[in-house]
């Protein structure tokens, strides 16, 4: 099958490269259409209970909060007409507009936008929750008062009728329908004072939304001073120098309805009809606001470096790759990536955190597959050409697509063999509970195989086709030199004095020959060694999950998100879904308060303090509702308290049918380890009424669970050695002999110890993109070991003693990795030089993984080939260890 891939390119070469051309270029424009997902079901798998939980709480009370920060003196900000703009600003969100009216800014403004879309389930704010306590409490005088009206006027039409059947004088009547009637409005009086104590109010008259002695005694707890808000509204006013509007949006909006709704909230606080006065402003932020200004980010970030990343490639491959056509690897490399995405596009996935970093690494595959296949149909080119006595006969085009046919039978199975274990190196991801670190292995394989194949057909077409318009053979004899002549090449034509560095890494080189040639066991059991002492750090090796470590200083959001944090303390949301048949019975509704006040209590809140150092405060919860013990004294209590309260508060806390209901805590500004630690606190006081289920959502949630997930030392390990077993077992189903397979395998297995050691000793912390390399690691060393594997033993096939077999092969074979690997490890030292943190860490720590597997493969394969040697050798007498001359290749 692979010789008639390459035999058909080669036949027709200009139609090949026409036809990938175009499908490479339609590809690049559908990938353009490609968006980042901030979805919930990147992060965990749509079978978790939280994942389960979340997606309730989202459907039942709206999508994760958009956060509004109002900056100001909180007094100035509702006892003036600032309560007016802020009533404003939470109607226009909300999507309300007067009917015969325009909306405030005109008909292209956000709040028209928003009227017209309708995107936001719900607005919780300062101006509608003062606005909505004065509405209802109007509206409970005058049901009252009209009440207590016809109640007085029947009790005074019965004392008249009364006195008169009594035989009492008209006066007489007058007087007790009157006594009668006074003492009715006499209740309405009693009623109407508990009404006060109901809402903590000391009401002279009718409340009014501009009445400041209203707001006043509304919103401040005069225990507490005059400026501190009442602790039961620190959802809304968490302290005296700030409020918070939340903005929940519908949960069926797409992404593109999401990202739109977000950019319409920051257009919203920036009308001028809003603008605070008193030195008070906006910010706008929250979780959602963070993740799509972080894919924004992200995206943009990459897209650059992915040019500089190709610009440094092309000129490393100019250096290092000795060929006629050095940059049609690259050119390959680059049609595979764009195949791939646009293929992503065309079944409508779309681009996660982890998706984007398959670029460079797809990138990076791309070019090695290219490399190893076009250094041996030149190396086939030159050895026709040798034979026949003249180099130039293997050049034409003729002898270049015999040549790729004969690299088809010979040498391609090898590359194919080393892409399947490097494929199923990337398959141990599946094996992964985070969704997208399993579709970032998953596109790694679908890339590796569209790279393998255009390798072999616009590889062949392309070289086929420089094979009819040039037939000079000068720069072929250049296309097999030794890894020494290229790593001199390079160092010359980048100005570096070539001789001392040839000197020192030929001396260098030399050594390690020797000892894996003469001592393999010894250089074998040192190699061993260093492995599990960094297997055993590993775990100690830091893996950063503060957000502000890892996103960039200067993004919008997560600037903003700091503020809410200094000025709340707190910048998230972790939520108990609690769902049951009826959730008015008392005993639900009191472990609820119960399990709220002692986990305040666990986390160091207290009314009297605030939030201060605590890691949970309160947010808007059900229990917020039955503050008192009385008011669940009964079904009906609770059930009539429920439908006394404004359905703007009760809907934020219980479904209209009783069934689900939620707690709400605040979490203040921590790493994601941290956050998971509160999390499980959390979790371990769970305990409700029979029949009824409480599960922990949320997006701070699902964050934590999957950052726990990726980081876990112990999960890292598994996934390294099902990677090793899943590659051994690969190789053994392409060699069907497990002496064969297992010598690639162990410097494969030792490269992985080596790398966790070289991060722990450079100090190079992990992140929840870069934690997962190991089965980079494994990837890349299985390519480089098969490679070199195979070839060293057709080298020994053909008759060769093992040390020049080595030499011949580190000369060909060893040239092309090493140019492959440089080139490779170029492409992500560009990532180093972002300003996403977790890009930047992302480049190096994979940069040191590929150097360190590229050098250790080189160096400790030598060895592993001569312990195979012996072992598969009959035992006889000793025999004098082969003698390394002069060493083939420079470290």
């Amino acid at each position: 099958m692979l010789e008639r891939i390459v035999q058909a390119a080669g036949r027709r070469p200009g139609r090949v490269l026409l036809a990938v051309a175009i499908v490479a270029a339609i590809s690049a424009a559908l990938a353009l259409r490609l968006e980042p997902s901030t979805a919930t079901d990147t992060l965990v798998g749509k079978g978790s209970g939280a994942y389960r939980a979340t997606e309730v709480y989202r459907q039942r009370f709206g999508d994760h909060a958009i956060v509004v920060l109002v900056r100001g003196d909180l007094q100035r900000l509702v006892l003036t007409d600032n309560l007016g703009r802020l009533l404003g600003l939470e109607g226009c969100l909300s999507g309300n507009k007067p009917t015969s009216e325009p909306a405030p800014g005109g008909k292209g403004s956000p709040c028209a936008e928003f009227a017209r879309t309708k995107p936001v389930k719900v607005v919780y704010g300062p101006g509608t929750f003062i606005n909505s306590a004065v509405g209802e409490i109007n509206d409970q005088f005058q049901r009252q008062l009209g009440s207590k009206a016809q109640e007085a006027a029947r009790a005074k039409e019965a004392a008249r009728k009364l006195a008169k059947a009594q035989g009492r004088t008209k006066a007489q009547q007058t007087t007790a329908a009157n006594s009668a009637e006074q003492l009715v409005y006499a209740q309405f009086t009693r009623d109407l004072l508990q009404l006060n104590l109901r809402y903590g109010l000391g009401l002279k008259g009718l409340p009014r939304i501009d009445d400041p002695d209203f707001v006043s005694t509304l919103v401040f707890d005069p225990s507490r001073g005059s400026k501190t808000p009442k602790a039961r509204f620190a959802y809304l006013f968490p302290n005296s120098k700030s409020a918070v509007i939340q903005v929940r949006l519908k949960p069926d909006l797409t992404e593109a309805q999401r990202r739109r709704a977000i950019e319409l909230v920051r257009g919203a606080v920036a009308m001028k009809q809003w603008k605070l006065t008193g030195n008070a402003d906006y910010r706008v932020t929250g979780a959602p606001v963070v993740i799509e200004d972080l894919a924004a980010a992200l995206t943009d970030s990459l897209l650059r470096l992915l040019v500089v990343a190709l610009l440094v490639m092309a000129v490393v491959l100019a250096l290092v790759f000795r060929s006629r056509l050095r940059l049609l690897p690259l050119a390959v490399a680059i049609a595979a990536v764009a195949i791939t995405f646009g293929a992503m596009s065309l079944l409508g996935a779309s681009l996660t955190m982890a998706s984007i970093a398959v670029l460079p690494v797809l990138l990076g595959l791309g070019v090695d597959y290219a490399i190893q296949y076009q250094a041996r149909v030149e190396e086939e080119e030159l050895a026709r050409g040798e034979r026949s006595g003249d180099e130039a006969s293997g050049r034409g085009s003729g002898g270049t697509a015999a040549a790729a046919a004969n690299t088809a039978r010979t040498a391609v199975p090898t590359i194919a063999t080393a892409g399947l274990a490097t494929a199923v190196g990337f398959l141990v991801l599946l094996l992964s509970p985070v969704p997208m670190v399993r579709g970032f292995g998953v596109l790694l394989v679908a890339g590796i195989a569209i790279a393998f194949f255009l390798a072999l057909s616009a590889g062949t077409a392309a070289l086929v086709g420089a094979g009819r318009r040039r037939g000079s053979a000068g720069a072929l004899a250049q296309s097999a030199r030794g890894a020494a002549e290229i790593v001199d090449a390079f160092a010359a034509r980048a100005g570096w004095v070539a001789g001392p560095v040839r000197r020192f890494g030929a001396r260098v080189w030399g050594a390690v020959l020797r000892g894996g040639l003469e001592r393999p066991r010894r250089v074998l059991l040192i190699g061993l060694v260093i492995a599990l002492a960094g297997l055993a750090v590993d775990s100690q090796t830091k893996v950063s999950s503060d957000l502000r470590e890892l996103v960039p200083q200067d993004l919008r959001g997560a600037r903003d998100l700091d503020a809410l944090a200094r000025a709340t303390g707190v910048a998230g949301e972790i939520d108990v879904v609690v769902q049951g048949k009826d959730l008015t019975d008392p005993a639900v509704v009191t472990w609820m308060r119960d399990y709220q006040a002692g986990l305040l209590k666990q986390f160091g809140y207290s009314a009297k303090h605030g939030c201060g150092k605590a890691d949970l405060c309160p947010a808007l919860s059900l229990p917020d509702l039955f503050r008192s013990p009385d008011a669940t004294k009964n079904r009906d209590t609770v059930r009539a308290l429920l439908d006394s309260v404004p359905a703007y508060f009760s809907q934020a806390v219980i479904t209209a049918d009783r069934k689900t209901a939620t707690l709400a805590f605040g979490v203040k500004l921590m790493p994601l380890d941290q956050q998971k630690k509160v999390m499980d606190r959390m979790e371990a006081r769970l305990d409700p009424p029979v029949g009824v289920t409480a599960r922990l959502a949320g997006l701070q949630v699902l964050g934590a669970q999957a950052n726990a997930a990726l980081s876990s030392p112990l999960r890292r390990l598994l996934t390294l050695l099902a990677g090793l077993v899943a590659v051994g077992l690969a190789l053994l189903a392409v060699y069907r002999r497990w002496e064969r397979a297992w010598v690639p395998l162990v410097p494969i297995a030792l490269a992985t110890g080596w790398s966790a050691l070289v991060l722990f000793a450079l100090r190079v912390p992990l992140n929840p993109m870069s934690a997962t390399l190991g089965a980079l690691v494994i990837a890349i060393s299985t390519e480089f070991s098969v490679l070199l594997t195979a070839r060293y033993r057709e080298e020994r096939a053909a008759g060769h003693e093992p040390a020049d077999a080595l030499r011949r092969t580190y000369r060909s074979t060893g040239a092309a990795v090493l140019a492959s690997g440089i080139t490779a490890i170029a492409g992500f030292a560009v990532l180093a030089l972002s300003d996403i943190k977790m890009l930047s860490d992302f480049g190096r720590v994979t940069v040191v993984d590929l150097s360190v597997s590229l050098l250790g493969v080189l160096a400790v394969l030598p060895a592993v080939l001569m312990l195979a040697e012996r072992r598969g050798r009959p035992r006889a007498a000793p025999e004098a260890p082969p003698v390394v001359q002069e060493p083939a290749v420079p470290a």
